[in-house]
């Protein structure tokens, strides 16, 4: 399987990761499925709501998990994903990440050394909970979407 995604959401995704760094990003990202793989239509930033270290964790709050589905349902795509970034370490999960995921999400992590992206790649949890990596394939740039806040 694999994750079709464009460039600019790529851009978005890495502007993100330099913003925040050297803490860790995180937003919510959606799209489509189908037998060939994902296709993402749309990221959006999230809090790092984390207390403690955010130079080696993130935690999304639940208010922005319920608000992030909301979202999904307004823009008529499904929330199949989450990015972070791992700064100064590699775009490989951690055993941290492998505990905090859930099987259906692709988990896109971005690699930022010294406030620059490095390397970005996409995992999916299996069943036995190991990740598997996607493939990313680039496609052209789609039209960035506002996001909405619903309460």
């Amino acid at each position: 399987m694999a994750l079709e995604i464009s460039e600019n959401l790529i851009d978005f995704i890495n502007q993100h990761a330099k913003q925040t760094y050297p803490y860790e990003c995180c937003g919510f990202i959606y799209g489509t499925e189908n037998e060939e793989g994902r296709t993402v239509h749309h990221v959006e930033k999230a809090s790092n709501t984390r207390n403690g270290d955010q130079r080696r964790r993130f935690e999304i709050s639940s208010s922005e998990y319920m608000h992030a589905e909301r979202q999904a349902a307004h823009l008529g795509y499904d929330l199949i994903g989450i990015y972070h970034s791992h700064p100064d370490h590699p775009s490989e999960p951690s055993e941290h990440d492998r505990k905090q995921a859930m099987p259906f999400f692709s988990y896109v992590i971005v690699s930022i050394r010294n406030g620059e992206p490095d390397t970005i790649q996409s995992w999916k949890l299996l069943e036995d909970r190991t990740f598997e990596e996607e493939e990313i394939k680039t496609e052209k740039p789609v039209p960035l979407i506002e996001p909405t806040h619903t309460e």
